[in-house]
Order: structure tokens, then C-alpha cells, then sequence
């Protein structure tokens, strides 16, 4: 193994942007895949498998360890977001026997898989979530130090600091999906934990520019995701009246993989907030770095991006085509 070898478990419920996300690691030489488990929320959990094997396929990735995760959150029913990813998973593009289930399949669950490869090598992985926090808080329910097992916890959900007056941010579904796995993770001791928030993903879109250069390539990873991503440009229309949509996974991936891309952050405890409507893991700050002026949850620090290098979004795009970046 190479010293410059980056040991990555991945966390999905693989929908679209999740698959992005597995594409750009594949198509990284520094990345070797400990493993991959399944998450419920884009897409059930049974999808959620297929898809990970297919885009793996697809990008050359074989002989991965994939583990089944949770159907549902830890006390709710689970919301499978079909209306923005398709029934199943990736905009309805494949037959169904396109998707088999993954050969690699393991005989444990998730959480079991997590906590047996953080046990048996502290330090050496690097864990990646991208979908609901529920497998996370399972694992962490067996080894209360999970975290501090793994070099670090990139997650892809949470909003950020509280945004300047007049602003809103965007809804953020894996958090929405469970609360109450939100909170113990970032309650939970780590080595180091990085919220890669709505706040930050909104700041890095996909467009028709990117869809023409994709749809080109001529390339089987640069086509499926041109594929893939045209319903996903549907859905955002509505909230922007354009067709672009947020580099969500694939933000997080490649900030994970280069943190020299994250322009701004905060540092401070994240809570889980409700306001009746969404569900938030929030930075306890204001725009303006002040502490909000309520009683929070004294739990341990997490960074949050605020602001992310323009390089990131080439190197993405090549990753998707699978050519370098000029």
C-alpha cells in the first residue's frame, strides 16, 4: 500500500448524487475502498445494495465489500424520496436486471462491518456518510469511540453555521430522515468530524454546460451520469427556475480527499434543532461567529464548510468523464 493511499469506507443510500459521488472516488488512484454499506433514504435499502454495485461496476471497482444497513430510522418510518431520484435510486435509466444484487455482499449488517474494521485497524480509515446517520449510530451504539477509530467522519448533511438575517438555506434530508441518529453522531467523540452542509453544497451546481460536456464524453461514467443527473436538474428547477442542481455527495467526497478545497469554515459543537417543519444540525453560531444566546448541548467540536474552492467543480466533472483536469 501506498503511503498516499487513502483508506475510505463509504455510508450511501445510493441515489443520484451518492452515485457521482462513488464515480469521482473510483476514479481516484490514491483511493482504495475498504468497503461500502447501504442506507436507507434516496431509495430503499434493497436499491440502495443494487446501485452500489452497479456504479462500482461501472467505474471498474470490483471485489468491494458491501454490507446491508438499516431500512428505517432508529424511531420512525423511513421517507424514501422516489420523487426526487426515481423509484429506484438513479432516475429510473436501468432495467431492473441491470441491478443485481452485489456478489460481495457480506453476512454482516452495517454496523457490525463498521465497527469490526475500525476495531481491528485504529487510525487507518477514513469514513464518508451520505445518507441518513442511522448505520452510524447503530455502530456507535456497540463502540461508543467509533469515531475516534477512524482518521476522520466526512458527513454530507447539516446546515452550517445559522445564515445572515434575511437568508434561508436548503433543506437537508439525511438529517431530516433521523434526528435521533443525527445526535448521537455528533455527539459522539471523533478524531476529526466535517459537516459538509447544504449551506456549502448549494455553493457548487451542476448545469446544461456541464450536462452538454458529460452527455460528449462519450464515456460510460461521463454518459450514465449525464443520465442520471437529467432528472435530478428537473427536481431543482423548481427551487431556482433553472436546470442546475447542488453538488451534494460529490462536494463532500472530494473536500474529504482535499480539504485544501475548503476555502472557510467554523469550528463548535453542532446540535440537532426542529422548528416543526425541518430537522437541522447546526454549527451554535451566528453568521457573524457569535454563540447563539440559548442553552446548547456541550458536546464536542465539528467543522463546518462554509466556503469551497473553484477548482473543486473541473476536478469533479473530469473525474465523472474520467479525464484529468487541464
Amino acid at each position: 500500500m501506498s503511503e498516499t493511499t487513502r483508506r475510505i469506507i463509504v455510508d450511501t443510500d445510493t441515489g443520484i448524487d451518492d452515485a457521482l459521488a462513488l464515480l469521482y472516488l473510483a476514479a481516484q488512484p490514491e483511493v482504495e475502498f475498504v468497503g461500502v454499506t447501504a442506507v436507507y433514504g434516496n431509495c430503499i435499502t434493497e436499491d440502495s445494495l443494487r446501485n452500489i454495485a452497479y456504479v462500482l461496476g461501472l467505474a471498474g471497482r470490483t471485489g468491494i465489500p458491501v454490507a446491508r444497513g438499516a431500512a428505517a430510522p432508529l424511531n420512525a418510518e423511513p421517507h424514501i424520496a422516489h420523487y426526487v431520484h426515481g423509484y429506484d435510486g438513479l432516475g429510473d435509466v436501468l432495467a431492473a436486471e441491470a441491478r443485481p444484487l452485489p456478489s460481495t455482499l457480506v453476512s454482516q449488517s452495517a454496523a457490525e462491518f463498521l465497527v469490526e474494521q475500525a476495531r481491528a485497524h485504529p487510525g487507518e480509515f477514513e469514513l464518508l456518510t451520505l445518507g441518513p446517520l442511522t448505520n452510524i449510530a447503530l455502530a456507535l451504539r456497540v463502540e461508543p469511540q467509533l469515531l475516534t477509530l477512524f482518521r476522520s467522519i466526512t458527513i454530507m448533511g447539516g446546515s452550517g453555521p445559522f445564515p445572515e438575517l434575511g437568508q434561508s438555506d436548503m433543506f437537508d434530508a439525511n438529517i431530516q430522515n433521523d434526528a435521533d441518529a443525527a445526535r448521537l453522531v455528533f455527539s459522539a467523540p471523533a478524531t476529526r468530524r466535517v459537516m459538509v452542509g447544504v449551506n456549502a453544497t448549494a455553493q457548487v451546481v451542476t448545469d446544461e454546460q456541464d450536462m452538454v460536456a458529460l452527455h460528449r464524453s462519450g464515456t460510460a461514467t461521463g454518459v450514465f451520469s449525464a443520465d442520471i443527473l437529467e432528472s435530478y436538474l428537473d427536481f431543482y428547477r423548481l427551487a431556482w427556475g433553472r436546470r442546475v442542481s447542488p453538488v451534494h455527495d460529490g462536494l463532500a467526497a472530494g473536500l474529504m480527499l482535499h480539504p485544501e478545497w475548503i476555502a472557510s469554515s467554523v469550528t463548535g459543537p453542532a446540535n440537532i434543532t426542529d422548528d416543526g417543519f425541518t430537522t437541522r444540525a447546526r454549527i451554535m453560531q451566528t453568521a457573524e461567529g457569535r454563540t447563539v444566546p440559548w442553552p446548547i448541548d456541550a458536546v464536542p467540536d465539528t467543522i463546518a464548510v462554509t466556503s469551497i474552492d473553484p477548482a473543486f467543480h473541473s476536478a469533479f466533472i473530469h473525474a465523472l468523464i474520467g479525464t484529468a483536469p487541464r
